[in-house]
């Protein structure tokens, strides 16, 4: 066992190398040359279409799709939004430094334009299904758009897996959070999840996004609220922290009496790393929940993956970085599973149940984002029947996840993810010059479109 767990560190080790780090930002940067940085040229555009039309009547919305635009992106960061913004936030500062948050800011401004690519390619290659719902996402222009039925099926069977494995990840936090919070048993909390994943799965996909459009912006709001109540308390504290984070990213540092230096190496490593963990730009994943929104053109849903990163990676994960700077909780043997906890604490001990809840939510709503993912993914492998199967098998690893039995899924999901990501890049890049196209085609003018693009989705 062992040995197995050693050869599964090493794959995800070499998988997870500076090469493929590098690749998936520059990928970004390409885009963001590409499409001549689109997510500053027009962010006022891209804020009036995603935040300004956020509770427009679904009966206003022109074109065809199965979730409203609202709903596809609630769903996409009910995924998003997770572990990673409380615990791979804390554990970037923990591990790189206070830097690592900056180069965090840069592999999400990057990301935007990656993450929009995706986006938009999903919604060009969707297809309309027999029972009038719509499914998209890599595999999809894998295969129509690249002609690689093997490139789509090589991604296809490795983010499935992944799915399983994040979803037992998730499972455990939610389960331990409980235990540890409340004194609630891990078996009674993963029965209650699997009920719980059960009833939203079996709904399909239009129950998901009724479901996440109301618990997304809550636990959004929830965490950001308490994280806003911490940093005014130490408002004094804030420009420093600014400092700290801009000097730390170039300057090998030390914070505080008796901290380390951290190298500056490690800030690039963990900043990035884990901001494109916490923002899945890349990974594949979000673009399938985004091929089912109701759209009248590629562009105007790809505009909702740039709002998307920026909730994720310069909201959430900045206000997480800032509990933790401007608290002075950062120290030589911090634990990153709990510094955020501790942060939140220094207001008032019972600020650290706003964390444990955040934690809970977040872990829940990827449960039951990657049950979506997995079922959509078996589904363009094997049909309604393979799906209906995935969905089945996900809910025991649910439960599995949450009683323990997670010494080595880490490792695996980090491969198996790996594994998804390298066929996506492929795809992004080759399919790149109609995301140009596309984008030049919209903003040529934006309104002609509104009923034009629903004619093209075929049905299967």
């Amino acid at each position: 066992m062992e040995t197995f767990q050693s050869i599964i560190g090493w794959l995800a080790g070499i998988i997870w190398g500076p090469w493929l780090i590098v690749t998936l930002v520059g990928v970004g940067v390409y885009f963001t040359i590409g499409t001549k940085f689109i997510q500053i040229r027009k962010l006022p555009f891209i804020f009036s279409q995603t935040f300004g039309k956020a509770f427009k009547k679904d009966s206003d919305i022109k074109g065809e799709g199965t979730l409203t635009p609202r709903q596809a992106v609630s769903t996409a960061l009910a995924s998003t939004i997770g572990v990673g913004n409380i615990v791979g936030v804390a554990t970037a500062i923990a591990m790189g430094g206070p830097g690592a948050i900056f180069w965090m800011w840069v592999s999400g401004f990057f990301g935007m334009c990656t993450k929009y690519a995706e986006i938009v390619l999903s919604i060009q290659y969707r297809e309309k299904g027999k029972d009038g719902t719509f499914m998209g996402g890599p595999a999809w222009y894998m295969k129509k758009g690249l002609n690689s039925s093997f490139l789509a099926v090589f991604f296809t069977i490795g983010l499935a897996l992944a799915c399983i494995g994040g979803n037992m990840v998730q499972a455990n936090s939610v389960s331990q959070t409980f235990k540890e919070n409340f004194n609630i048993p891990s078996i009674w909390v993963g029965i209650v999840m699997v009920i719980l994943v059960t009833l939203v799965s079996l709904g399909g996909v239009k129950v998901l996004g009724r479901v996440t459009e109301i618990m997304v912006p809550i636990m959004a709001l929830f965490f950001i609220f308490g994280g806003l109540i911490v940093i005014f308390q130490n408002i004094t504290e804030v420009p420093g922290a600014f400092g700290l984070i801009i000097k730390s990213a170039f300057a090998p540092t030390s914070v505080g009496g008796g901290i380390a230096g951290f190298a500056v190496m490690e800030a690039v490593r963990y900043g990035i790393s884990r901001g494109l963990y916490s923002n899945e730009a890349g990974q594949g994943t979000a673009p399938i929940a985004h091929a089912t929104a109701k759209t009248d053109h590629p562009v105007r849903q790809g505009l909702w993956g740039i709002t998307e990163v920026f909730i994720n990676t310069f909201l959430i994960c900045t206000i997480t970085a800032l509990t933790i700077l401007t608290t002075g909780v950062l120290g030589p043997d911090s634990n990153p599973a709990v510094l955020t906890s501790v942060a939140f604490g220094t207001v008032h001990p019972i600020f650290q149940y706003i964390v444990s809840i955040s934690l809970i939510l977040f872990a829940f709503s990827t449960v039951i984002g990657l049950a979506f993912y997995g079922a959509t993914l078996a589904k363009y492998i094997g049909g309604e029947k393979l799906s209906n199967v995935y969905r089945f098998v996900y809910l025991p690893f649910t439960f599995i996840g949450a009683v323990g039995g997670l010494q080595m899924i880490w490792g695996i999901v980090d491969v198996l993810i790996g594994v998804a990501v390298i066929p996506n890049l492929i795809a992004l890049l080759f399919l790149s010059p109609l995301v140009f196209k596309l984008t030049n085609e919209f903003f040529a003018d934006p309104t002609k479109f509104d009923l034009k693009y629903e004619k093209s989705n075929k049905v299967v």
